[in-house]
């Protein structure tokens, strides 16, 4: 018959093993919410992103989705994702890579960090030209159909926050930091160094005369979400 002492340790160990089974599940959970958020905006279906983001009323919410201007209140965010502009000849393809997911201890927050490398380009009507600048367009030899093409490689850094409610993760802080981007006609260095003023210059995005660094911590192994920083 088992000792009184060894039932004990035993029920100790199942209890451990069993939170580290829900961290797992709940980080593929994470996981899970942002890729589902990805595979929307990549084909403007915001309305249901809009489900994925915490309920009206949670503290602190904030959505960054360019390296200037935060999105700092729940009505702003869900803004944001009414109308999105998706013209005919209009392709966003965003892909993320390299996850790095930490659930709390405490299992009630999640933070994660993801690379993204993608494509973001459509057509503009002669009326509209002019709302950007030149060089974010192709040449004007290869306007299709009479219409301004512009074609860019884009390359972000994405940080989350996550926040467990009634069981399930939803979006709580959002922060989307362009590093580079560059026409397709055009090298990324050289563009880069026409483009700064469009950039935060807090924000770690790339230039010919900026050395490379983190602007964000990456997500570690925490208790509480008053450990941590939050995105």
């Amino acid at each position: 018959m088992a000792s009184t002492d060894s039932i004990t340790a035993l029920e100790a160990r199942l209890l451990v093993t069993e939170k580290l089974a829900q961290r797992a599940y709940d980080r593929g959970a994470v996981e899970n919410v942002f890729s589902k958020y990805m595979h929307l905006h990549n084909v403007f279906e915001d309305e249901q992103i809009k489900a994925l983001w915490v309920k009206r009323g949670t503290p602190g919410i904030h959505a960054q989705y360019t390296n200037v201007g935060v999105y700092t209140d729940y009505d702003s965010v869900m803004a944001y994702h009414s109308g999105r502009p998706a013209p005919p000849g209009k392709l966003i393809l965003h892909e993320t890579t390299t996850p790095l997911i930490e659930v709390a201890e405490d299992g009630k927050t999640a933070k994660g960090f993801w690379l993204m490398a993608g494509v973001e380009s459509g057509l503009a009507e002669s009326s509209s030209v002019g709302v950007m600048p030149e060089f974010l367009y192709e040449p004007e030899n290869k306007n299709v159909d009479g219409k301004r093409v512009w074609t860019h490689w884009v390359w972000c850094h994405y940080g989350l926050d996550f926040l467990k409610q009634d069981g399930e993760w939803k979006i709580w802080h959002f922060r989307c930091l362009e590093v580079t981007r560059a026409p397709f006609s055009e090298n990324w260095i050289a563009f880069a160094n026409k483009n700064q003023i469009a950039f935060d210059k807090t924000a770690d995005v790339y230039g010919p005369n900026r050395a490379r660094q983190l602007d964000v911590p990456l997500p570690t192994p925490y208790k509480t979400f008053a450990d941590v920083e939050e995105y």
